[in-house]
C-alpha cells in the first residue's frame, strides 16, 4: 500500500538537476511523479519512479544523497474541489500533513495525490474509513 519515494538532495548548482534525471533516464528508470522544493543552497527532489530501489542505487553510485521515503497515494476526482475533499478529511481528523503533490494520467478521469505525514498508518486508516481509495504502489509504479 505504501509507495517508495526517492528524496534526492541536490546542490543548487547549474546542471545538478539535469544530471540526476539524465542518470535515471540512461538506466531506464521512468519517473511517474516529481516535486522539487528548493532553498538558497540545496533542493529536495522527490520522485516516484517505476523502480525505486534501482533508482536509489544508480543515484548513490553517482554521488547523490538519496533517501527512500514511504508515502501513500490516493485517487481523487480530477475536477474542481477533488483535492479539497481529501484535505478536508485530513484537516477534520487533525492529520499532520507534511507535504503533497499530485499528478494526472491518461488511463482514467481521476488524479493521484501523493501524501506524506508523520504517521502514515493513521493517515491510511482515516482515509480508508472515509472511503478514499488508496492506490497500491504497484499501480503507481506501472502507470
Amino acid at each position: 500500500m505504501k509507495i517508495k519515494q526517492l528524496s534526492i538532495f541536490i546542490e543548487n548548482q547549474p546542471g545538478r538537476l539535469y544530471k540526476a534525471l539524465e542518470i535515471l533516464a540512461q538506466e531506464d528508470v521512468n519517473i511517474r511523479a516529481l516535486s522539487l522544493a528548493d532553498t538558497s543552497e540545496f533542493a529536495i527532489l522527490r520522485l516516484v519512479v517505476n523502480s525505486p530501489e534501482k533508482g536509489m542505487e544508480i543515484l548513490e553510485k553517482n554521488n547523490f544523497i538519496v533517501k527512500l521515503t514511504d508515502i501513500i497515494g490516493v485517487e481523487l476526482d480530477d475536477t474542481p474541489g477533488g483535492l479539497t475533499k481529501v484535505l478536508k478529511i485530513l484537516n477534520d481528523e487533525n492529520i499532520d500533513l507534511e507535504y503533497l503533490y499530485a499528478f494526472t494520467h491518461d488511463q482514467t478521469s481521476k488524479a493521484i495525490l501523493l501524501l506524506h505525514a508523520n504517521d502514515l498508518d493513521e493517515m491510511i486508516n482515516v482515509l480508508d474509513s472515509n472511503n478514499v481509495k488508496i492506490v497500491p504502489a504497484d499501480v503507481v509504479y506501472n502507470l
